[in-house]
């Protein structure tokens, strides 16, 4: 499955599936292919998210050290 440009780009598809789930805009034949690309999204935003704190972490880490 296609990942996303970016994690903004992700979580507003993230957010969209959501608003059409809840409107009931998706259909029975659409459902389960909506849900498996919620959960690769979920799973991509986690990902960038992981590796976001670690890079942040290191250069907090790299500042503590300069002290």
């Amino acid at each position: 499955m296609e990942n996303p440009k970016d994690y903004a780009a992700a979580f507003e598809e993230l957010k969209g599936i959501l608003a059409a789930l809840q409107q009931d805009e998706i259909g029975v034949d659409a459902l389960a292919e909506k849900v498996k690309r919620a959960a690769h999204l979920i799973s991509y935003c986690g990902e960038r998210l992981r590796s976001t704190e670690n890079e942040v972490q290191k250069v907090l880490d790299e500042l503590g050290e300069e002290d």
